[in-house]
């Protein structure tokens, strides 16, 4: 094989690992648009497709988890049809990963559950920030305790499980 079949032959490899890992996120944040929370706030998911952008993260790269994250909140807010909830996932998707970007540079791969958690953090203030500037600050603020606390449990469990996906993957992949 010569060099220039061997690039390509990874670039496709590379575009249809990030098509499955856009697939797989999309998925999960359609089963999750599904599953109704008993807690009667707004706003407040489990994350789940967070998993992975954080995996992206740490095991690709950020240009790669950005890519992703964008091709799943364009499409998911397509197919659920909440068109209106596309600023919100857009500002708290960015907010979230440029955090968890700086995090994990710092940290160097460690503390994946803290990183996690400042994710989920940074994702609620994103989504504040659009409500406070569509519908301001009033109604709006009673809010935040509420997402922040929720920011802080699921970004815990979303890193834990991400955790526990990295692990599998490098067993997975210990002989590439």
């Amino acid at each position: 094989m010569n060099t220039n079949t061997a690039a390509s032959h990874g670039r496709i490899r590379h575009l249809v690992m990030l098509s499955l890992m856009t697939a797989i996120a999309l998925t999960l944040f359609l089963v999750e648009a599904q599953i109704p929370l008993p807690i009667g706030i707004a706003g407040i998911k489990l994350g789940l497709a967070n998993l992975v952008t954080l995996f992206l993260l740490i095991r690709y790269s950020a240009k790669d988890a950005a890519a992703v994250l964008l091709m799943r909140i364009v499409l998911g807010n397509l197919f659920t049809g909440q068109m209106v909830s596309f600023l919100y996932s857009l500002a708290g998707g960015m907010l979230s990963l440029t955090a968890m970007l700086l995090l994990c540079r710092l940290l160097k791969g460690k503390s994946i559950w803290f990183v996690s958690v400042m994710g989920g953090i940074c994702h609620n203030l994103g989504q504040m920030l659009v409500a406070m500037y569509f519908l301001g600050m009033g109604g709006v603020l009673y809010y935040l305790p509420f997402l922040l606390v929720s920011g802080i449990l699921m970004g815990f469990l979303v890193g834990v499980a991400t955790q526990g996906f990295l692990t599998a993957w490098k067993k997975l992949h210990k002989h590439e």
